[in-house]
């Protein structure tokens, strides 16, 4: 096997063995299972842990060098016309191809699928071009963010209850896997023609307007459709005996998932062959990688999204009903926090965004502590969403107050903390959430006798909330450090990221 493949695979290993051993815990304590039921949940961790290694893998083969490449070329282009529409169409190509999307529209009462799909990926295309244009102009990222939010939350007083946590969550399911990868090596390759100081902070961003988009779309699309009520369909945990009938199950499901995937990878593809055909960028031995890249990025995605419906998404509906039968149903908090903590480093597209941040940084912010402030922000989300379940609060006094706190805090921390802040927002809420943490609220609300589309839903959006606090909180820490050191002598720093290391140090 290949080395680094190994590598992408103990690192999967060591993302997905804990949200596996909470569950096999809440198995024992709280929720008796079926062996047979056990079985699955196993068998589509060892799927998850897999895939998730060949799709780290296939992104870095392909994704990262085939955006890099785009965006070095748009970055070339005289006209700003043409830079608009090449953003937008990119935009609008990749998130028709994001499998999470077509989830989510499936769930989605009163709107037809292909509608609130396109209405999304225009979302994404427009905002995706206006990200371009920032990078290239050096357009502040942080009075571009107030601008946005404001008009969103401006916007959100004028919509449907009912529709309000869909539209929040639309900003989070648009930013998955297959869009992630593509999208920050875009960013880096439009700074990377740039020589000036900022080059390195603003190829972050692109994902953080880019989510704001489908969310400001959806808000808009709001105004003229009113779902009343929820048409989500939970997956029953399937009966099985044998090892035979969990075969079975997982047989039924490979197919389905590897048309799926093959539907959202031609796409890209095809925009890699137009690309490489006008630009003859690439060479033989380069043409192979990516095809390479481009096999492991299907075989990882066939097998963890499998894996994460098959055997996760039933088991989460099944631990909220059941959770909400114990006699402390307050403890739904704490176990959704604990779960938020560790289900988010199993999140394929978080280790893509977490490497690209030590690259760019020259490893002055490290994974180890992307990943700890990530899981912290997910952590306290996940207990926010069991709260708003448990009790009905509206979506509004969290998403709007968090915005503002984020706001805020950008004018307060590095101009590099701010697009990685709001980009991990929309990273952070990935497969992992739309197939176990919202089937799991999904579950809890539906034991309650709550309404679905008020309750239950924005989990996905409280997801891609909380990591942009936090995260803009560690630059703050950061900030007055530096700040204290310049003021004691002790060190001579002027907007040097590497000092950020003494964070990790110092603990």
């Amino acid at each position: 096997m290949n080395l680094k493949l190994k590598e992408k695979i103990k690192e999967s290993l060591s993302a997905v063995l804990p949200i596996t051993g909470i569950v096999l815990m809440l198995s024992i304590f709280l929720v008796p299972m079926e062996l047979g039921s056990i079985v699955m949940f196993l068998t589509g961790a060892v799927m998850l842990i897999v895939g998730m290694g060949f799709f780290q893998l296939g992104a870095e083969m392909a994704m990262t060098p085939i955006g890099e490449g785009v965006g070095v070329q748009i970055s070339k282009m005289k006209k700003l016309i043409t830079v608009l529409l090449t953003g937008f169409v990119m935009g609008v190509i990749i998130t028709v191809s994001e499998p999470d999307l077509q989830v989510l529209a499936g769930q989605v009462p009163s709107v037809p699928n292909a509608v609130l799909i396109m209405t999304v990926a225009i979302g994404v295309g427009l905002f995706l071009a206006l990200a371009i244009v920032r990078i290239r102009y050096k357009i502040s990222l942080p009075l571009l963010l107030i601008i946005c939010y404001a008009a969103l939350i401006l916007i959100s007083l004028f919509v449907p209850k009912e529709f309000l946590a869909v539209a929040f969550d639309s900003g989070g399911v648009t930013t998955g896997p297959m869009t992630v990868p593509f999208i920050m090596a875009m960013g880096v390759g439009l700074a990377s023609v740039r020589s000036d100081k900022n080059a390195a902070s603003d190829s972050f961003g692109l994902v953080a307007l880019s989510s704001v988009g489908p969310i400001l779309a959806v808000l808009i699309l709001g105004c003229f459709y009113k779902p009343t009520e929820a048409a989500y369909t939970l997956t029953d945990v399937a009966t099985v005996v044998t090892t035979q009938d969990v075969a079975r199950v997982f047989a039924q499901g490979l197919p389905l998932y590897a048309k799926e995937v093959l539907v959202s990878l031609l796409p890209i593809i095809a925009v890699f062959l137009i690309f490489q055909m006008m630009t003859r960028r690439y060479q033989k031995r380069q043409i192979k990688r990516i095809a390479v890249g481009f096999a492991y990025t299907y075989i990882g995605l066939v097998l963890f999204l499998c894996g994460a419906n098959v055997g996760f998404a039933p088991l989460g509906s099944y631990l909220g009903k059941e959770l909400t039968g114990v006699s402390f149903r307050w403890i739904l908090i704490p176990i959704g926090m604990l779960i938020g903590y560790y289900i988010v480093k199993a999140e394929p597209a978080i280790q893509v965004l977490n490497h690209q941040v030590e690259t760019v940084t020259n490893g002055a912010i490290s994974v180890k502590m992307m990943n700890r402030c990530m899981s912290i922000g997910v952590a306290v989300s996940v207990g926010l969403a069991m709260l708003r379940v448990l009790t009905g609060i509206s979506i509004q006094w969290f998403v709007i107050p968090g915005y503002l706190i984020g706001l805020v805090l950008s004018r307060f921390v590095p101009d590099i903390f701010i697009g990685i802040a709001f980009d991990s927002g929309g990273v952070a809420s990935g497969p992992m959430t739309s197939t176990f943490l919202l089937p799991l609220s999904i579950g809890v609300c539906e034991a309650l006798g709550g309404n679905l589309m008020t309750d239950a839903f924005g989990v996905v959006a409280l997801v891609a909330l909380t990591p942009l606090i936090a995260i803009q909180l560690m630059g703050l820490v950061y900030k007055l450090k530096t700040e204290k050191r310049t003021s004691t002598g002790t060190a001579e720093i002027a907007d040097d990221c590497d000092a950020i290391v003494d964070l990790e140090e110092g603990e």
